[in-house]
């Protein structure tokens, strides 16, 4: 009996091995079956103090809530540059008014950069945009009454431009620098892309929206932003924090320009950041849309509107087709190449007399211009460390202030100067220079591989 028992605790032993080789065979080919025991279909549950994986993005109650804030303030804002840039037109006709309302937002958020960076990583950023949006508010509410009582002047307009201008300068750090706060880091690009969607969302409807209302008549126009403000700040103030907010560090004259020694020392967010600079600056072809839909298009506020939305829905394309291709490979190269296909867009829009070839170039300006956006914000949000984070993203946020509103008043003045299609044209030339200039300047922009840091992807690939 003892020798037949022999043969068959080896048939056991070698059973059991074979199980163990099929387990860890099973582990390896996937990482979640660690937290499965064999042979089950249904998972254990985890131990006390284990991380859970973190909910999906449509699933996370702080992105969403973000998300919401993110669209109600972007569309409010945009129905107000419809409202403002039509309306300053119309009291002035000229092209100048139009710059000097760019300059009016520009200058206050040149004269806070250092101060809004560490605002933001010393106080809750949460509070800071509910603040900020609660100041547009107050700046619509002033549009709307203005206009309704008929005191509503080009002075006045300029005055609360830069009222929207200073606060802006402050809520675009804090919520730009809220995100990693909100989602898990491996989730931050995806969340990068669907945030600029609803940037781009809200530039879509806001403007035609804007447009709409204002042909309607101005002062409901500025109800309506005054309304999306109020709930904005509303969500952004009740928005959960998945981390804590960093510790507030002393205030030293270091300290303060730490945001701008940072990204000196970085070449890559260094030339990510300059090349959307000027080629955005050189490009300001948006600047000029009311001066093109009444004088060469021929068209009035609807028609402003469309034009003014066109570009919007190319970038909501691009954006939300990143969002589900990320760009994981050579981002540098695609942000070149989107920079480029950005200024024939440009020149392409300069030369339109048809409102159809018009809407389609700007489509493709706007589709152009998001890979830019995500390449530049995900470099920043993913290589710079938290507690600097606030004050890089300040800088970040001059670099697409001076952009977009001294961009205004460079196209306002050179309109002025040589008319507006061939300011617009000279600006898309100079946008191709710029980006072909820059990859010369910039070979680790041009060569980078990946969006975090080579050694930060090395050490998470080893883990």
């Amino acid at each position: 009996m003892a020798g037949a028992r022999k043969p068959r605790r080896r048939a056991c032993l070698w059973r059991s091995a074979a199980c163990t080789k099929i387990a860890a065979l099973r582990r390896r080919a996937h990482p979640l079956s660690r937290s499965f025991p064999l042979f089950m279909t249904t998972p254990s549950p985890a131990p006390d103090g284990a991380s859970e994986d973190p909910p999906s993005l449509s699933h996370n109650r702080g992105f969403q809530r973000f998300y919401g804030a993110r669209v109600l303030s972007s569309l409010a804002f945009q129905m107000l540059a419809v409202a403002m840039g039509w309306h300053i037109y119309a009291l002035t006709h000229s092209a100048f008014a139009l710059g000097l309302v760019g300059l009016a937002q520009f200058l206050p958020m040149f004269l806070l950069t250092l101060v809004v960076g560490h605002v933001a990583d010393r106080y809750d950023r949460r509070r800071i945009a509910s603040v900020c949006q609660l100041v547009e508010c107050a700046a619509a509410l002033t549009f709307a009454a203005g206009t309704l009582g008929g005191w509503l002047g080009a002075p006045l307009i300029y005055a609360l431009a830069a009222c929207m201008g200073a606060a802006r300068a402050f809520e675009s750090p804090a919520m730009s620098s809220l995100l990693p706060g909100v989602v898990p880091r491996p989730q931050l690009p995806n969340a990068t892309a669907w945030s600029t969607s609803a940037n781009q969302t809200a530039n879509i409807v806001g403007p035609a929206l804007g447009g709409l209302l204002y042909g309607i008549g101005a002062t409901p126009a500025y109800a309506a932003c005054t309304l999306a403000f109020a709930l904005a700040a509303a969500l952004s103030g009740t928005i959960p924090m998945r981390a804590k907010p960093p510790a507030r560090t002393p205030v030293t004259l270091e300290s303060v320009f730490s945001g701008i020694a940072f990204i000196r020392s970085q070449p890559v967010i260094l030339g990510a950041l300059s090349l959307d600079l000027f080629a955005v600056l050189f490009g300001g072809a948006t600047a000029l849309l009311p001066v093109f839909a009444r004088d060469i298009l021929h068209a009035g506020p609807i028609a402003l509107g469309l034009l003014r939305s066109a570009s919007a829905a190319g970038a909501l394309a691009g954006s939300i087709w990143l969002a589900h291709f990320p760009l994981r490979r050579r981002p540098g190269l695609a942000m070149f190449g989107g920079v480029i296909v950005f200024g024939c867009a440009t020149i392409a829009f300069g030369l339109s007399h048809n409102i159809v070839v018009s809407l389609i170039a700007l489509a493709a300006l706007g589709a152009s211009d998001v890979v830019s956006v995500v390449v530049r914000t995900s470099l920043v949000q993913l290589r710079t460390p938290d507690e600097t984070l606030g004050r890089v993203s300040a800088v970040n946020s001059l670099f697409i202030g001076t952009s977009n509103q001294l961009g205004e008043f460079e196209s306002g003045l050179t309109a002025g100067w040589w008319g507006a299609q061939r300011a617009v044209l000279v600006g898309g030339v100079a946008t191709i220079c710029v980006a072909l200039l820059w990859m010369r300047l910039f070979p680790a922009l041009r060569d980078t591989r990946s969006l975090e840091r080579e050694e930060t992807r090395a050490t998470a690939s080893a883990s």
